[in-house]
């Protein structure tokens, strides 16, 4: 069996319900790219890549040259060919994360098929059935729409400073046997000084991890935070490959690794990030923010098959033609998503639908919550900002019962 071709399916993502595009989702940026690797036998595969669509296309184009003529059963072989043809362009980050994934996933698809076995097999076989998810919400409302509907986990994240008073209202409105998570991602970051002070004010509110406190190039100051805060951390979202995730490892900067199944490097790469904190007491709960359904498939086939499993991130809901692009469909049920059992992923692309949805752009207007900026300073656009009015920002104005 060779590799005959790569095929690569960019499309934009339509906004959230009642918001236009430029509000919509990821400020009108999110594109999705899927790819499907041909061989000469006719059994082909599907993945997808995140972390910047749009030019990871290009990398995966300009990668499927050394790929042509090899046999794709010859997983890590061909990932490591892979990894040195970019050596010369430098680190591998986003871009090549993002390229090296999609191809690797399909891969696994490939060989999942021509065994007719699911990828979790391949993988030493599963631990669960089911993965437990989570559920993101802004509102209490929101919150507590997601519980009713079985969810028992629900993340409130911010652009920039975190509403502390908001956490606790969700808090208040989920009571206490459901887990919550804040992710305090930026623009702007916070200071270390600031979210160790957000920390301590969330003590009181049994968060089930804090993620993303300071900006994840500056590991020193999340030492700081890790060492001053009694709540779990969290972060690992925006790295690729094991040399990536190694320092949130080692240093036991966290207690979560957040690792993208579309940028990570790809399945054998995730597997081996959760070893690595498994080594250390750490579990992984994936990101699965900007991702398309793809992805999320193989998410499930990687969280089968390690025994450090906390949760998967999911947005099931952020726009409806989700649902048209793949087949078939996954529903959660009980907070819960099913195990796929189809031979490889498990899933297919809709390529008449993905079609409907050419690429226009794929780079983050501003965010329009003027909020996330300290007064005065929206068009700086600053990447980070120490938080004026500390006293009234910083802390939480009422004691929360649950």
């Amino acid at each position: 069996m060779k590799i005959t071709d790569i095929k690569t399916f960019l499309m934009q993502v339509g906004p959230r319900p009642g918001l236009s595009a430029a509000d919509g989702s990821f400020r009108g940026s999110r594109n999705w790219l899927f790819l499907k690797i041909e061989t000469d036998e006719g059994t082909y595969g599907i993945g997808e890549c995140s972390g910047w669509p749009r030019v990871v296309e290009r990398a995966v184009q300009d990668l499927t040259t050394a790929l042509i003529g090899e046999d794709p059963r010859d997983i890590d072989r061909l990932w490591h060919r892979l990894y040195i043809a970019t050596m010369g362009h430098g680190m591998t980050g986003t871009v090549g994360g993002g390229a090296l994934s999609g191809i690797e996933m399909a891969l696994w698809d490939i060989k999942g098929k021509v065994l007719g076995q699911p990828v979790w097999n391949l993988l030493g076989g599963r631990f669960r059935d089911t993965i437990p998810v989570y559920g993101h919400a802004k509102s209490p409302e929101r919150a507590r729409e997601l519980v009713s509907r079985g969810y028992s986990a629900v993340k409130v994240g911010f652009t920039g400073g975190v509403d502390i008073d908001l956490v606790a209202s969700i808090r208040d409105a989920v009571g206490g046997d459901v887990d919550l998570m804040v992710d305090a991602h930026g623009p702007s970051w916070m200071t270390a000084a600031d979210a160790i002070a957000v920390g301590r004010e969330m003590e009181q509110l049994d968060l089930l991890f804090y993620e993303d406190p300071v900006a994840p190039e500056n590991l020193d100051a999340l030492q700081r935070v890790r060492d001053a805060v009694d709540i779990p951390l969290a972060a690992g979202e925006r790295v690729s490959t094991i040399w990536g995730i190694r320092p949130y490892i080692e240093r036991d900067l966290v207690d979560v690794i957040q690792p993208d199944t579309g940028r990570a490097g790809g399945i054998t790469q995730m597997r081996k990030m959760a070893a690595m904190a498994e080594s250390h007491f750490i579990t992984m709960a994936p990101h699965s923010g900007s991702l398309g359904p793809v992805a999320e498939f193989a998410a499930l086939h990687v969280m089968a098959t390690i025994p450090n499993v906390l949760m998967l991130e999911r947005v099931e809901i952020d726009w409806e033609g989700r649902y048209d692009v793949v087949t078939p469909v996954l529903k959660s049920e009980n907070g819960a998503l099913p195990l796929p059992t189809a031979p490889g992923l498990g899933v297919e692309l809709v390529e008449d639908e993905i079609e409907k949805y050419p690429s226009s752009r794929n780079v983050s207007e501003m965010p329009k919550n003027e909020g996330a900026y300290e007064p005065g300073t929206f068009g700086e656009c600053v990447y980070f900002q120490p938080r004026l009015r500390r006293s009234s920002r910083l802390r939480l104005k009422r004691t929360t019962e649950y």
